[in-house]
């Protein structure tokens, strides 16, 4: 079972406190109850139609064995090799699903595409498309990449004279545009999930099972864990770990530690961060407040042993002798914990932690910006990189990359953080995440790292909705080639420009400083990056 253990004596009181009015309020037998008047009168009409994943471990009970079936199926027509595209919720659980099942089980490849970058998908599209299906996830039916991934394939299937439809599986909610063109063309499967379950919460359920499954990770074993959880999270007992966390989660926000360091310290689970900080992002940041999740490599990493009183640093596993909080506990308890903890983190920040109200400004943006193809020129050019500010907050008579790196970073609020937005490929550009612990451990400020635009269905509504004191590195790269995406009149590089565009606008908009940095050569231009923020300053 899932232990949480608060070890900051700083918490430990306050936590307490909170944990014996949750118990008093009997706030987990209601979640259990899927209760939706937790949340206040504003937030229970979302609230209402949201709170079915609290019975995901015993509703999804059918999925394994409709999901092996396929699976079967799929095989018996040489069809072995799993891409998934999805977006948020429908590819960050399936992925840490599968990464943990693959250091298990040895097995369990998924490929995940939640990218817009042209060289990405060219590299997924390398693979052997004859033993390849593309399970296409998407809640709404309507997600932009997702959908571009979908019509990329579907050309590509064909060109090598496969019939798309036998190697296309959907994912969606019922009713969905996506089901309706899968139903008319008639592809290999149509799995559809519970409506009232929201995408960040349902890692147990088809969104996070089918693609998994089909991947070959013992998804049975991974509900058995929820299931066994399940009845723990349930009692109004201050032992329930749920409402542990959340108590120690919201104790050090009302101290000023608005933001939560995540570092995994010997949990077996890999990658569990990167699906908390969806979990966490979404659900808190809005309406000026929330918990900021900041994803660290170990937790030797800057900003992590070195937190500040504006940071509670929570180590995933045994380990982490410097973390304010531990949690351990298998994959399957701990998504479920985590799932009880931010919803109770929502009441007690009076927040819903059901809606989104902040991403969508960024998708508008996005749209706006694919109608005019013609981008801002930049302030200056230094070497490999282009330098572009967003707004009016770069100081006169800046002129390199080093300053202006500094004028960022001079632009960021006392007690703020910087985020790094990476609108690049995440396999071939992977150098690209160094940047965080450099900028952390030269500026001393929680820093955070995001790929775009996966980062727009996670930490996104955070940027726009939480604290208003990030500073935001956003780095753009030239393509070596670019690829259609048919029937839509744009590229991906394209859309991809787009959305990083108009995310900036829409911070910029909000008084944020946004730095954008186009790299001429990708490889060139991070080595310059890099060596520009460790020259002194």
């Amino acid at each position: 079972m899932s232990q949480v253990d608060i070890r900051s004596p700083a918490l430990t009181s306050a936590a307490q406190a909170w944990v014996d009015k949750l118990v008093a309020e009997q706030v987990a037998s209601a979640l259990a109850h899927q209760d939706p008047t937790l949340w206040g009168p504003r937030a229970q009409p979302e609230a209402a139609r949201r709170l079915a994943w609290v019975t995901l471990p015993q509703t999804s009970r059918p999925l394994p064995a409709t999901i092996e079936a396929l699976r079967a199926e799929l095989h018996s027509d040489g069809i072995d090799r799993v891409v998934l595209a999805g977006m948020g919720g429908s590819s960050l659980a399936p992925e840490v699903i599968c990464a943990t099942a693959a250091q298990e089980q040895g097995s369990s490849a998924l490929t995940v595409l939640d990218t817009t970058d042209p060289g990405q998908v060219a590299d997924a599209l390398a693979g052997d498309l004859g033993r390849t299906v593309l399970v296409v996830s998407s809640k709404s039916g309507s997600t932009v990449e997702t959908d571009s991934h979908r019509r990329v394939f579907a050309a590509a299937f064909a060109a090598a004279g496969l019939d798309p439809a036998a190697h296309l599986v959907v994912v969606t909610d019922p009713g969905s545009p996506l089901q309706r063109v899968a139903e008319a063309d008639g592809y290999r499967a149509v799995i559809t999930a519970d409506p009232n379950v929201g995408g960040r919460y349902s890692a147990l359920s088809a969104f996070g099972l089918v693609p998994a499954g089909l991947a070959g990770a013992d998804i049975t074993s991974l509900l058995d864990d929820a299931a066994r959880q399940a009845p723990l999270l349930a009692v109004d007992d201050p032992a329930n770990p749920a409402l542990r966390l959340a108590a120690a989660l919201a104790a050090g926000h009302a101290a000023g530690a608005e933001k939560v360091v995540l570092a995994d310290t010997g949990s077996g689970i890999v990658g569990f961060a990167d699906w908390a900080e969806q979990l966490i992002a979404e659900s808190t940041g809005k309406d000026g407040t929330g918990l900021l999740p900041v994803v660290v490599d170990n937790p030797a990493a800057p900003g992590f042993a070195d937190a500040g009183a504006d940071a509670t640093p929570v180590a995933i596993g045994p380990g982490g002798a410097t973390a304010a909080v531990a949690v351990t506990g298998t994959l399957g308890e701990q998504m479920l914990l985590w799932e009880h903890a931010i919803a109770v983190v929502g009441r007690l920040l009076g927040i819903n932690p059901f809606d989104q109200p902040d991403v969508e400004a960024a998708k508008v943006a996005a749209r706006s910006q694919l109608k005019d193809a013609s981008g801002p020129p930049p302030a200056f050019v230094d070497g490999d990189v282009e330098v572009h500010p967003v707004g009016d907050w770069l100081p006169a008579g800046v002129a390199t990359l080093r300053d202006a790196l500094g004028a960022l970073v001079a632009a960021t609020p006392r007690r703020g953080y910087l985020a790094v937005q990476a609108y690049l490929d995440r396999v071939a550009d992977a150098s690209a995440a160094v940047l965080r612990t450099e900028l952390a451990r030269r500026t001393r400020l929680q820093t955070t790292f995001g790929w775009g635009p996966r980062f727009l269905h996670s930490t996104g509504q955070y940027h726009k909705g939480g604290h208003q004191n990030g500073a935001f590195l956003q780095l753009t790269g030239a393509l070596e080639k670019d690829i259609p995406v048919p029937g839509s009149g744009f590229t991906l590089g394209e859309l991809q420009r787009a959305q990083a565009l108009g995310d900036a606008d829409v911070l910029a908009a909000r008084g944020r400083p946004v730095l954008r940095l186009h790299l001429l050569d990708r490889a060139a231009g991070l080595v310059a990056l890099v060596r520009a923020l460790r020259e002194p300053q």
